[in-house]
């Protein structure tokens, strides 16, 4: 008699699913980064919004999946900083005639550091409990903050180790990190917070 045996699948739903959505936040990051798309002008500044989707794919998919997506931010950035794609800042570009390792930390770092701190933060803030929109809006803060904070806190630290004259490049920095920074804080709790609510909502459906 013929018995027909059921093996388990290689990959479950969910962890196709999980795989699918990675690949599509990952697009997203790469579609930002490396269109005008992710860049919101606001007149004498503009504003990124490449923290978004890495936040909102840390909090819906986990930490892991978050350093990935951390990594493509980061390698955006430096797309950028090299020359590579579009035009460098002329930061960035002195940091990369200096040193190109030091540029490249600085380019990784602060993006990867993001995924980490915006998930340890949601979980403070929504005290172990899973979908808690509430927390989202401290964990967006937190993670465009760690960002903003490190990568121009890295720059002046590297222009100081690399004897670049460092004086201007305060002043820049300081006002970059105090009106770009809070306005990009604010946009990625506008954003993320009602993007994982309805993300949310579809997954429990």
């Amino acid at each position: 008699m013929n018995q027909t045996v059921n093996r388990p699948s290689t990959l479950s739903h969910s962890q196709t699913l999980r795989f699918v959505l990675t690949a599509l936040f990952i697009a997203l990051v790469l579609l930002l980064g490396l269109t005008p798309i992710g860049l919101i002008p606001l007149g004498f500044i503009n504003v990124t919004i490449l923290c978004v989707p890495v936040i909102v794919g840390t909090l819906l998919l986990g930490l892991k999946p978050g350093l990935i997506l951390g990594f493509c931010f980061g390698g955006v950035s430096a797309l950028s900083a090299f020359g590579i794609y579009g035009t460098p800042s002329a930061l960035a570009g002195a940091l990369v005639a200096a040193s190109p390792l030091l540029a490249a930390i600085m380019c990784f770092l602060p993006r990867l550091m993001v995924p980490v701190v915006a998930h340890f933060v949601y979980k403070l803030a929504s005290k172990g409990q899973e979908a808690r929109v509430g927390a989202v809006s401290f964990a967006a803060v937190a993670g465009s903050l760690t960002n903003t904070i490190l990568y121009l806190g890295l720059m002046l630290l590297f222009y100081i180790l690399m004897g670049i004259n460092s004086e201007k490049v305060l002043a820049l920095i300081t006002g970059t990190g105090l009106i770009a920074g809070t306005a990009e804080a604010v946009v990625a709790a506008l954003i993320s917070t009602p993007v994982l609510a309805a993300l949310w909502k579809v997954q429990h459906k």
